[in-house]
């Protein structure tokens, strides 16, 4: 697992009740990478967030680190 996933998979564990269900899985797109997180049911509230605030920081998060290595990529919520 690259850095990217890896701080991806360590920032929702943090986030969930149930940490070892998170799942991160790396595809590629046309033009960017994806990575899908995938968590429990009952934990994909806590990984959007009210209003999609927390998501919407894992993305900037990850869009940052991404940039810093000259790479485009988009994080998917799998439920």
């Amino acid at each position: 697992m690259e850095a990217m996933e890896a701080m991806v998979a360590e920032i929702a564990r943090c986030l969930v009740a149930h940490p070892e269900q998170v799942e991160v899985e790396r595809l590629q797109g046309d033009s960017r990478l994806v990575i899908a997180l995938q968590v429990a049911e009952e934990d994909v509230g806590q990984v959007i967030g009210r209003g999609g605030r927390v998501a919407t920081a894992l993305r900037t998060v990850l869009r940052a680190a991404a940039s810093e290595r000259g790479q485009r990529v988009a994080l998917d919520i799998v439920d």
